[in-house]
């Protein structure tokens, strides 16, 4: 009788999940036909999917191949170079558990001074430890999965409770079948307990030391717990795990800011060069994007290989809220714009690059008061993306202006930000909206970012659905490519990205947001406007500092690259910085690529990178600058301010 029962349950529960995943996998079949017939109605697709590389768009419910620098989280060189050790059966296998529990073998229970009825209910207690236990470390080991989305996660979701389920029934059937041994499990249970014998013998404990000194059954409890704690993660590789697991040095520096804030400067060392190379991200971004392409495609490992010490650096506003007030509120931290990217964290990271290196290469400063204090005998170029372009900027721009050392030998700025005029009706809506409403939602809204864990694990495991799911994917990426006037960057792989992750998430400040619409409504790469009020405090006038008026104390080569399918800051804009540099003496170059925004960082392109190399060698580590005097450099910063 006990075998038929035993039977019917496990035809039963076959029965439910064949039924229950045919169910699941026809929602998505739907989800992603409906998907796939709106896209083949919206016009212009094909313009917005061509920079991804390998995208189907056939509704069937197979993962599309990913972009070469998303497979495993490296290029396809790389992937070529560790396949042997990757493991190839990355998909999940949702088939039924009944053959794995019928090859679990539980060992007897340790030896026991109970009675035969005790050694019965341990026995059956210790079924039921190693059956969870088992079943616990394959939850672990699939949701520890980097490539798993939420369907994936709604189809393990309904195993385990099936298997929950069906196990109470099994149970429930066993004992009601056995009254024998249930009353032996009883009378076990009260004996123990009138006994005292719980004070040498724990059943539990013993499972538990069983499960743990056990040869090959699974690891320990303790380090259950610690993968539980990371099971709901797809992928929470930080960009120290990147960088190491491709075999290179990392180190990690952290740099506190005038105004409180800690921030991350990551570095790739080669500590005996005298040429070094300033990394510098861009609006909601980290320093992942610089190594996201593997070996062969990601700027700081070709730079590094060319000899450079690598230092990438990391805007505040990570959603790890690092700063020496521990108890800063969150408004608090928010508060700040473009220029505190600027004049704070950029100068702070650069000025620990130049101690480190000091330190490292055994340097001193002049010894004449006289004479200006950036005299190094080693070279540090800077290549910044997008936001950190202006940046950078506005940082060479205020130290010239305050008379202080930028310690930089060469800008090279991809698509960098500062004129936004140019642009489509969705930016010109935001702006509007944003200076409209400004002082309203600033009360309301600090900042725009993820703020729990459990959503930004949502919104990494949304992002890997949508590469499993190809029409839905290309729906939001033809969206997408509307909202950003028809940038055709690969915005779905990026959001994929480790850096994306439920630990941390980059955020944008409100004030940086409403930096960038008073940019794109007044026209003019400017400082941030506080009211007239407060910027005759802080700048002496009225009116904010103009950057683009103070081109001429840029006293450093300047190279600035542009995307002719770029649309969201668009080549003309990146012609006006030419335009007003050149005018104003700087040394500036100027060259397009047939690429769009995230181009310049998120997709392997081997002639930009070419191009980027080239520029860093123009720079010679060996070449001893000239020392000008105090006196004549405040003659040159004065003349270039009538200018």
């Amino acid at each position: 009788m006990q075998r038929l029962v035993d039977h019917a349950l496990a035809v039963t529960k076959e029965s439910v999940k064949a039924v229950t995943y045919e169910s699941v996998n026809n929602v998505v079949r739907i989800i992603n036909g409906v998907s796939a017939l709106l896209l083949a109605l919206l016009p212009g697709k094909a313009n917005m999917l061509e920079g991804i590389q390998g995208w189907e768009l056939r509704p069937t419910f197979r993962g599309p191949r990913l972009p070469r620098w998303m497979e495993n989280g490296v290029s396809s060189f790389n992937h070529f170079i560790h396949e042997l050790s990757v493991d190839s059966d990355t998909s999940p296998d949702y088939s039924s558990e009944e053959e794995d529990s019928d090859r679990y073998e539980y060992p007897p229970s340790p030896a026991s001074h109970c009675s035969r009825a005790s050694e019965a209910y341990n026995r059956h207690q210790m079924d039921w430890f190693q059956r969870m236990q088992s079943l616990k470390e394959q939850i672990i080991h699939r949701a520890t999965d980097r490539r798993r989305g939420v369907v994936e996660d709604v189809h393990l979701a309904i195993e385990i409770c099936i298997e929950a389920v069906f196990d109470f029934f099994h149970k429930a059937a066993h004992l009601l079948l056995s009254p024998s041994e249930a009353f032996e499990a009883l009378v076990s249970l009260f004996s123990s307990h009138g006994s005292g014998i719980e004070q040498d013998h724990d059943p539990f404990t013993d499972a538990a030391i069983s499960t743990a000194t056990r040869g090959g059954d699974g690891p320990a409890p303790a380090e259950r717990s610690t993968n539980l704690h990371q099971s709901l993660n797809t992928d929470a590789r930080t960009c120290q795990d990147v960088i190491t697991e491709l075999g290179y040095p990392y180190e990690a520096i952290h740099v506190i800011t005038s105004d409180g804030y800690i921030i991350l400067l990551e570095r790739i060392p080669r500590r005996d060069s005298r040429k070094a190379v300033f990394l510098q991200h861009g609006v909601l971004d980290s320093s992942m994007g610089w190594v996201s392409n593997g070996v062969v495609g990601s700027p700081a490992f070709a730079a590094y290989d060319q000899g450079y010490d690598v230092f990438l650096g990391n805007f505040r506003g990570l959603v790890s809220r690092e700063h020496v007030n521990k108890n800063i509120s969150s408004r608090e931290y928010w508060r700040y714009s473009i220029n505190e990217h600027g004049t704070e964290d950029v100068p702070a990271m650069i000025e620990k690059i130049h101690e480190v290196k000091c330190a490292e290469l055994k340097l001193s400063k002049p010894d004449s008061e006289e004479e200006i204090d950036d005299y190094q005998p080693y070279k540090l170029c800077a290549i910044s993306h997008s936001l950190g372009g202006a940046a950078m900027i506005m940082y060479v721009v205020t130290q010239k202006i305050q008379e202080k050392p930028h310690r930089l030998s060469r800008l090279i700025l991809l698509s960098p930000a500062g004129f936004h005029d140019d642009s489509n009706i969705v930016f010109s809506t935001v702006e509007f909206m944003l200076v409209l409403v400004a002082p309203i939602l600033s009360l309301f809204v600090p900042a725009f970012y993820i703020p729990t864990r459990f959503f930004r694990m949502l919104v990494n495991k949304l992002a890997r659905d949508l590469h499993n799911l190809p029409a839905v994917g290309g729906l939001v990426q033809t969206l997408m490519g509307y909202v950003v006037g028809g940038d055709s960057s690969n915005w779905v792989g990026v959001l994929g990205l480790p850096h994306y992750n439920m630990n941390d998430m980059p955020g944008v400040s409100f004030r940086v947001a409403l930096h960038l619409a008073q940019i794109k409504r007044t026209r003019r790469f400017r400082m941030f406007d506080y009211g007239a009020s407060t910027n005759i405090e802080v700048y002496g006038s009225p009116e904010p500092l103009d950057l683009a008026e103070c081109y001429g104390t840029i006293d450093i080569p300047v190279d600035l690259v542009a995307g002719q399918k770029d649309k969201v800051i668009r080549p003309t804009m990146v012609r006006r910085h030419y335009k007003l540099m050149k005018g104003a003496g700087v040394n500036v170059s100027y060259n397009e690529f047939e690429y769009a925004h995230l181009d310049f960082t998120f997709s392997h392109r081997e002639e930009l990178l070419s191009y980027v190399m080239s520029r860093l060698l123009l720079v010679d580590p060996n070449h001893k600058p000239q020392r000008v005097a105090r006196s004549k450099k405040k003659e040159q910063i004065a003349a270039a301010s009538r200018d």
